[in-house]
């Protein structure tokens, strides 16, 4: 009896704690004191490692304090208010394994140039078109206005029917007076006018690249408008520099809606400049953040370090005014479909005016890359890495290997993010050095057939994600749309990473197929464990938070094929809804 009293209380002491752990600096537990019961759909708790349901779920303040049968809960809960799912289905609010929350934002003020099905973006033509319709609406004139430059986002050159970027004089024919810019799909590459390489400077044979950048050029020697990687970032640091307080305003209002619409109550921003962050804080502390937001300051710009040593950040990892600093993002990389990712086996059929021979190349070199990661393990900043290419994650785990030996930090949980061609020897050394993986199954819906076709070839095309193989390795694996290079869409996130169908109906790599029921915990259970929020976040369990997403059907009980067409009906974030299509009626 004394046993069974003393792990009572050691139980009420732990739940005690993981719930003073988490709690926030603007906590609303008392704003929404009532209980509500969900009941009446199929209830998928994501404990354990099979499916599990329950009829019931009631919360009260922002927490889940009863999980079980109908009958028990209306016993306990007499006077809670009945939330009927109508035969929905209820899970645990997802958690964004990678994104740019601020850059959807404002990705959405510019004209939209994606592919089918997400845009119009077929041909040149199209895009010149969508351009000019842009210009002449009043969002366009706004972005004018704001940025000095007409900005169109999301052309994809392997989907285009020229099969190739549109260089300066395409862009000419948009507008001569005014500078233009197109960012590619990746994010990794674009394209600017002439007046836009007038501007920058950019207009001779002798012209430089920039660091860690490069220009394309014309047979001549001059940069032809086409930017790969510091090249683009640059153009975008000078454009962004113009953003105020209501473009900020906007951006993370419209980045959070978006991310709400899809059922992401954790969102990411994975890769901020700190004028963004310092942004986001001072709509944070206005009390406009609505979802929790996780921001991983670029740690090569000037002024992260001091962000990182700022009152956002904690080892406990909790948030203030429903924002905080998780760590820091490094980028070793570019991009696979864009042919900038640093691979050590030759691209199948190379970029333009490269050799045969051409693997991409590194953004940093070993002593850098070697510094970036023994600084997070020395302040003890959980690191996000882009590494597409499998030359850049050898040098992303040599780096780890050096700096976990140094500082005997195990628990950092530092992730992969991407991981596109990564091979099963570095899946198997990942999992040794305790390394998580954020990997981007998408790829195969999106750019599947033009990684067969011209970026790897078989087999290694094939082999792009392996989310099975680093599953049973034992890497903590979260998917995701990595937006605004897609749409933050999570139902096709589960699709790809459940089917990994290309866009012309073929399945590569079927061997590397999650079961539904695993999609969904690279979106939940094991989503939170890579924030360090699986005491709090990821499952339906009693004590923690009541942060829910509600489907019109449930992705385990229908055809596979079918996943990307579930609808989001509500987001619920601490028993509040936060967004709500109206196809649920109460």
């Amino acid at each position: 009896m004394k046993k069974n009293l003393l792990t009572l209380l050691v139980v009420l002491a732990l739940m005690s704690s993981c719930k003073d752990k988490v709690k926030t600096e603007n906590d609303n537990s008392s704003s929404i004191s009532e209980a509500t019961l969900y009941f009446g759909g199929d209830i998928i708790t994501m404990e354990g490692e099979a499916p599990q349901y329950v009829e019931a779920v009631v919360r009260k303040g922002d927490y889940i304090v009863f999980v079980g049968s109908l009958d028990e809960a209306k016993k306990q809960f007499k006077d809670a208010t009945s939330y009927n799912l109508k035969g929905a289905t209820m899970l645990p609010a997802f958690l964004d394994g990678h994104g740019h929350m601020y850059m959807v934002g404002i990705a959405s003020m510019y004209a939209n140039l994606l592919p089918a099905p997400d845009g119009p973006g077929i041909n040149f033509e199209n895009i010149i078109s969508a351009m000019n319709e842009f210009k002449k609406t009043e969002d366009g004139k706004w972005a004018m206005d704001k940025f000095g430059w007409i900005i169109g986002n999301g052309y994809d050159d392997s989907q285009l029917t020229e099969k190739n970027h549109p260089t300066a004089d395409v862009l000419d024919k948009v507008s001569t007076e005014f500078p233009v810019i197109v960012m590619h799909q990746s994010g990794h590459l674009g394209s600017i006018n002439s007046k836009g390489l007038e501007l920058m400077g950019w207009t001779s044979k002798d012209t430089p690249n920039p660091k860690e950048g490069k220009l394309r050029r014309n047979s001549d020697g001059t940069p032809n408008g086409i930017l790969e990687e510091n090249a683009l970032f640059t153009v975008f640091g000078k454009i962004l520099a113009n953003s105020d307080d209501e473009v900020n305003a906007k951006a993370v209002r419209l980045g959070q809606l978006q991310y709400a619409e899809n059922g992401y109550l954790t969102a990411q921003e994975g890769r901020t400049s700190p004028s963004q962050v310092k942004a986001i804080i001072k709509e944070a502390e206005a009390g406009n953040l609505y979802i929790d937001v996780v921001s991983y300051p670029d740690m090569r710009l000037n002024g992260a370090y001091d962000l990182l040593k700022g009152d956002y950040y904690n080892s406990e990892h909790t948030y203030k005014n429903n924002f905080r600093l998780g760590g820091a993002k490094l980028t070793l990389d570019g991009s696979p479909q864009g042919k900038t990712a640093w691979l050590t086996q030759h691209y199948h059929i190379p970029p333009q005016g490269e050799h045969v021979d051409y693997k991409g190349f590194p953004i940093l070199d070993n002593e850098a890359a070697n510094q970036s990661v023994e600084d997070a393990f020395k302040n003890k900043w959980q690191l996000l890495c882009h590494t597409n290419g499998d030359a850049a994650i050898d040098q992303y785990l040599n780096a780890i290997e050096k700096a976990q030996v140094k500082y005997n930090y195990d628990n950092h949980r530092t992730v992969i993010i991407h991981g596109q061609t990564i091979r099963k020897d570095q899946i198997e050394r990942a999992a040794k050095l305790n390394v998580d993986a954020s990997l981007f199954p998408m790829h195969t819906f999106y750019w599947g057939d033009w990684h067969v076709e011209s970026v790897l070839g078989h087999p290694r095309a094939d082999y792009i994600s392996p989310m099975k193989d680093a599953l049973m390795a034992g890497l903590n694996i979260t998917s995701h749309h990595d937006a605004p290079v897609t749409f933050p869409n999570a139902m096709r996130v589960l699709d790809a990473t459940v089917n990994r169908v290309t866009k012309s109906g073929k399945i590569l790599g079927p061997d590397q197929r999650l079961s539904a029921f695993d999609g969904l915990r690279t979106l939940t259970t094991w989503a939170a464990y890579q924030y360090f929020e699986e005491d709090m976040k990821g499952t339906i369990t009693q004590n923690k938070f009541a942060d829910f997403v509600i489907l019109d059907k449930n992705p385990l009980k229908i055809d596979p094929l079918q996943i990307h067409n579930i609808k989001i009906l509500e987001s619920i974030r601490r028993g509040k809804s936060v967004y709500k299509n109206n196809k649920l009626k109460q």
